[in-house]
C-alpha cells in the first residue's frame, strides 16, 4: 500500500513499537502479521520492527494478541489529529 486516504503511506507515523524489557520472545505477534512489519532477533531473543511501513493503517492486532503486552501503537487521539491535519492540507 502506497498510499491511505490519499497521504502517502511513509508519511503516516503508524507502526507498533515494541518494549523489548516487556517481550517474552513467543513470536506471536511474528506470525499474526503477514505483512512483514516484524522479525525475530536471534541475539536478543526478542520480536522486533523491521519494515514500519508494511503495517497497516489502524491495525493493532498484534498488540490485541501479544501476551505480556509489549507493543504499542500511537495514541489515538493524536493519531486522528494529525490525520485530520493532513486530510485538511490537500
Amino acid at each position: 500500500m502506497n498510499e491511505w486516504r490519499g497521504i502517502t503511506r511513509e508519511e503516516i507515523p503508524w507502526f507498533p513499537a515494541i518494549e523489548a524489557d516487556k517481550c517474552i520472545g513467543c513470536r506471536e505477534c511474528i506470525s499474526i502479521c503477514k505483512n512483514g512489519v516484524l522479525a525475530f532477533n536471534d541475539e536478543t531473543l526478542k520480536s522486533t520492527v523491521v519494515n514500519p511501513y508494511n503495517c497497516v493503517v489502524e491495525c493493532r492486532t498484534c498488540a490485541k494478541l501479544c501476551p505480556s503486552d509489549a507493543i504499542s501503537f500511537p495514541d489515538e487521539a493524536e493519531f486522528s489529529a494529525f490525520i485530520k491535519a493532513k486530510l485538511s492540507a490537500k
